[in-house]
């Protein structure tokens, strides 16, 4: 596969992350499928704990099934990713190469295998080649370096045209923390956990058991709430890894939190440590709809005035994954008719005498007719814009939900044709 053109929808450039106490990162070159960066190893302090949430699709891959089975113990010690192969679909070479991976790093860092995650993202249904990936744990583990985010992420990539990262801080009990994410994600993304690989990390000290109650919920509002092709993967793996690790000046640990320690995540205490991980993780999800194969729309749909949450999103879906929708949005035409279609084939409530749909602050239609005073070239201009806003009103309840998703043009079909080639 040839070197793809950068989106146009994407940013400047990698953000500049702040290490994270009791995280080290590398990348190597292990020639998996194609010549260039393409395995990372993270090493995690002793004592991480970790949460995660994984595809539901029934042809999962064997990394996935290793993850699904360790990530009850609440702890970890190392991540191992690879790109360009799936190790997936490969039936008990898969499960061997996971083991074989794992024990190599748990040599390296000095671990049990179960203490050591793995993904695999690429071409699915060929055996992994894991003596090229064995070959380059010893380098990788020489590099490591708290710094080494952009490496990381380049080296995760298939499709992207760009590495993907985003960073913030937040307060816990008063004292400061960070928190990092990096994920891949181009093509064959649709909602169902998360359609991606996405690994984040946090030097807060927090039980596994929290973490997991606050990773689902960001989840939903925002990996689970990107579109770019309707297509779920085998290998869907999002991570949340916990150091508590970060020193106080003078190089005393933070210790226990304050005011007893933290036992539920509705605990007001956490509310910073939401607010920045909802705040990352849409923003790695938004970067991946900005990198979806072909685009060149950044798209929002939103829904109000429906039955319940679960009916806005299902009807957001519906209309952010209609390849009509999607095509007049690459050809900059407010065929709002293809969203009328999109609404009414969701199987949700929407009272059709009610509806109403604007482009950006265009009312295109209203109480189920087209708006009176209503100017397609007013839309149009919208339509041109590289981010675009679809607001549908389905007029039976007071439910919201938006949907994120990007245009369907000639080059996803060019870029996934060409995808093995």
């Amino acid at each position: 596969m040839t070197e793809l053109t950068r989106s146009p929808l994407a940013p400047a450039n990698f953000p500049d992350l702040r290490p994270v106490a009791g995280v080290r990162l590398a990348a190597a070159e292990a020639n998996i499928r194609y010549r260039r960066t393409d395995v990372m190893l993270v090493e995690l302090d002793a004592g991480t704990t970790v949460a995660g949430v994984l595809t539901k699709s029934q042809t999962a891959a064997a990394p996935v099934d290793w993850c699904r089975a360790i990530l009850p113990n609440g702890v970890a010690r190392a991540l191992i990713v690879n790109s360009g192969n799936a190790n997936a679909f490969t039936g008990y070479a898969g499960v061997r190469a996971v083991a074989t991976a794992t024990a190599a790093v748990g040599q390296a860092i000095g671990c049990r295998a179960d203490e050591i995650y793995v993904a695999s993202t690429g071409v699915i249904g060929e055996e992994m080649p894991v003596d090229r990936l064995i070959d380059v744990v010893p380098d990788l583990k020489a590099t490591l370096s708290p710094g080494n985010w952009q490496a990381a992420a380049e080296a995760i990539r298939t499709t992207d045209t760009y590495a993907k990262g985003a960073g913030t801080t937040f307060q816990l009990d008063g004292k400061p923390y960070v928190l990092n994410g990096i994920a891949k994600g181009s093509g064959m993304i649709a909602p169902d956990m998360a359609t991606m690989l996405g690994f984040l990390f946090t030097d807060a000290t927090l039980p596994a058991p929290i973490l997991q109650a606050c990773l689902v919920r960001a989840n939903q509002t925002s990996f689970n709430a990107i579109t770019v092709d309707s297509d779920t993967s085998t290998s869907d793996t999002v991570l949340l890894f916990a150091t508590g690790a970060t020193e106080l000046s003078g190089g005393a640990k933070h210790g226990p939190i304050e005011h007893g320690p933290i036992e539920n995540a509705s605990d007001s205490r956490l509310r910073g440590f939401k607010k920045a991980l909802g705040t990352v993780m849409t923003d790695l999800a938004h970067q991946i709809v900005r990198d979806g194969e072909g685009a060149s729309k950044f798209v929002a749909v939103t829904v109000t005035g429906a039955a319940s949450k679960k009916a806005a999103r299902r009807i957001a879906l519906s209309v952010a994954e209609s390849p009509l929708v999607k095509t007049a949005i690459a050809g900059e035409d407010p065929n709002w008719g293809r969203i009328v279609m999109a609404v009414g084939k969701a199987g949700e409530r929407a009272d059709r005498d009610k509806l109403s749909i604007k482009f950006g602050s265009v009312v295109v239609a209203e109480q189920g007719v087209v708006a009176p005073g209503y100017v397609e070239a007013d839309a149009a201009e919208h339509m041109k814009r590289n981010e675009i806003e679809i607001t549908i009103d389905v007029g039976v309840g007071r439910s919201r939900f938006t949907v994120w998703t990007c245009d369907l043009t000639a080059e996803y079909i060019r870029i996934n044709a060409d995808y093995r080639t």
